[in-house]
């Protein structure tokens, strides 16, 4: 991805705040007191949240006064002008090889540069993704979807729906915050679906179930958001039904983050998933079982976890006892999935950390788990294979020293993309 030039130099200022300019809020000028006064001013609870209208005139007044007293102390002298030069120099290099995800037969890429500041949305097959210069097919030109609409549309991504992936929930920021609208999207006819799924601004998640229903946890009134601002109440909405009458499945406590729900698709090992997240790192899952019945997922908290078909993958990030044996912060650990949630503790420990090596992430194919490991500052893979209740472990042969590939998630086809 490339960033407007605008928002490069934008990043760049920000980036040295970290020295103690972003708390210095006491000293508002007139200009900013007056345009929080003409917005509401500060609410009794909470004197920032003014800052929360990221378009509004209070808000911007404050980020140009801070910008600007940053710039006064740090960006002065040739050095910094030198480094702010290389930095916008790299990041708005065209050579930049563009990041895909792919998605059935092609792979999308979201592409921004001077010409299309609020971007591309593209795709191409992987016959042309190896060339050098690829041809890419525009799905979505979103400045033009905002010159139309009148809207300053800002892409948040898609929800794809397999295996077929024709459709998608397209997210679109009316500012660039976490509150938005999410619409149908066809990608064969690449258009908006005529009388699809919509949902309008909030802060929002949807994600499919099938074809015709949708998770969705949303702003569905008066306490259904938590009290940082994000959804409390996961749903089960129906196509062609509307929102109100959308089931209730599950509800977060309005001290948490936020409530999510979302449904693994892979075939044969369909599951749906329910939860909370506590805080940025703490969660707790639940698989949906017949009748909607709630059966906990019961790991630690602060445990990440995954699924590659059969197994449960979980990952402490703090030392965890369990079955009479510590695994350390940082361990990646396979159970049997309905083993474990019948009770059974037998976990084969697939990665143990060490004073040199790290797990930096994994990912999965149709047959494979691919282990990516940082080991002396440079990475290597490892490809391991279920067999049985067991894994066969072997080094996968790369030519760069620090092979990429996407997070943990599973693809039903036997290969993977560094």
């Amino acid at each position: 991805m490339i960033l407007p030039v605008s928002n490069r130099r934008q990043f760049i200022k920000l980036s040295a705040q970290t020295a103690g300019a972003v708390f210095a809020m006491t000293s508002l000028p007139n200009s900013v007191r007056l345009a929080m006064a003409a917005e509401g001013g500060a609410s009794a609870t909470d004197e920032f949240l003014w800052l929360e209208a990221l378009q509004g005139k209070a808000a911007q007044a404050w980020v140009k006064q801070e910008n600007q007293r940053t710039a006064a102390r740090f960006a002065q002298g040739k050095g910094f002008q030198q480094v702010e030069k290389q930095v916008l120099d790299i990041l708005n290099k065209d050579s930049q090889i563009p990041w895909v995800a792919k998605r059935g037969d092609y792979y999308y890429n979201f592409w921004q540069d001077q010409t299309n500041p609020r971007g591309l949305w593209r795709r191409t097959t992987l016959q042309e993704y190896r060339k050098a210069n690829p041809v890419w097919e525009t799905v979505l030109d979103i400045d033009a979807l905002g010159k139309a609409e009148g809207k300053d549309w800002v892409f948040q991504g898609s929800v794809p729906l397999p295996p077929e992936y024709r459709y998608c929930l397209l997210e679109l920021s009316p500012d660039g915050g976490d509150a938005t609208e999410i619409r149908e999207f066809d990608l064969v006819s690449k258009a908006f679906v005529k009388n699809g799924f919509v949902l309008p601004v909030a802060k929002s998640q949807a994600s499919w179930i099938d074809k015709d229903t949708l998770f969705v946890a949303t702003d569905f009134g008066a306490g259904s958001m938590t009290q940082s601002g994000y959804a409390r109440i996961a749903k089960r909405w129906r196509r062609g039904t509307p929102l109100s009458a959308a089931q209730t499945l599950y509800e977060a406590q309005p001290q948490d983050m936020t409530v999510f729900a979302y449904h693994d698709h892979t075939p044969g090992f369909e599951r749906s998933y329910v939860g909370r997240s506590l805080d940025f790192y703490r969660r707790e899952t639940f698989v949906l079982g017949e009748q909607d019945r709630q059966i906990k997922i019961d790991i630690p908290a602060d445990a990440e976890f995954s699924t590659h078909r059969e197994w449960l993958l979980i990952k402490p990030s703090s030392d965890w006892d369990v079955g009479g044996t510590r695994y350390p912060s940082g361990s990646l650990l396979a159970a049997h999935f309905d083993d474990y949630l019948a009770g059974k503790r037998e976990l084969t420990v697939l990665f143990t950390p060490t004073a040199q090596a790290a797990l930096s992430g994994y990912s999965g194919t149709r047959d494979h788990l691919i282990l990516s490991i940082m080991d002396n500052v440079v990475n290597r893979l490892e490809v391991l294979t279920p067999q049985g209740k067991s894994w066969q472990r072997r080094p996968l042969a790369s030519r760069a020293p620090s092979a990429r590939f996407p997070p943990a998630g599973l693809t039903m086809k036997p290969t993977i993309i560094f």
